[in-house]
């Protein structure tokens, strides 16, 4: 069995780590590194006025002007996936960073995998971290599974569970690259 724990939002999260009381306002986040600057995450309360992922930060202080436009954090994003691989690795020695906001775990032992793998998600919440975990047969559908998660998803049948998604929800999800943990096993 696999495990993924997902954090929503990565670069948002890590961002706003030492600043909780900008979670509520409409925020967005910009890569400044990139050529053209473009929002790649926001806040529930920026999408609520209307601004969208891929917009200019100028497009976005047209619809709101009291979006708070913030730039990536490369130290912080380094520091919360450090974090997250720390509580990852509480669970089983088999991981791996497998992308920006996401580990993935191997498990030889299945025993009280869904309340371990609830008491991380759990420990992640006390110190301000909003994770998600799926667990499954195989590490794509783990990945899936936590995408989806509220905040835990024990997939037991990867071929149900994936028949059963719709194919925009595959399109919307970009699988995490080529992991060593028994990919295409």
């Amino acid at each position: 069995m696999f495990a993924t724990i997902y954090l929503p939002d990565f670069y948002l999260q890590a961002a706003l780590r030492h600043q909780p009381d900008l979670r509520g306002q409409p925020v967005a986040l910009i890569d400044d590194q990139e050529k053209k600057a473009v929002i790649i995450q926001l806040t529930a309360a920026a999408a609520q006025t209307g601004v969208r992922g891929g917009m200019t930060p100028s497009q976005g202080l047209a619809r709101c002007l009291q979006l708070v436009v913030k730039t990536r954090l490369l130290a912080q994003e380094k520091l919360l996936q450090e974090i997250l691989l720390h509580f990852a690795g509480t669970l089983a020695p088999y991981l791996e960073a497998t992308g920006p906001g996401l580990s993935t775990i191997q498990f030889t032992d299945t025993k009280h995998l869904m309340p371990e793998v609830t008491r991380v998600i759990e420990q992640l919440r006390k110190i301000e971290i909003v994770a998600q975990a799926g667990i499954a047969p195989t590490p794509d559908a783990s990945f899936l599974a936590a995408h989806l998660a509220k905040p835990v998803l024990q997939v037991d049948d990867a071929s149900e569970f994936l028949s059963a998604l719709p194919i925009e929800t595959l399109r919307q999800r970009a699988s995490p690259a080529d992991s060593s943990l028994g990919r295409g096993r």
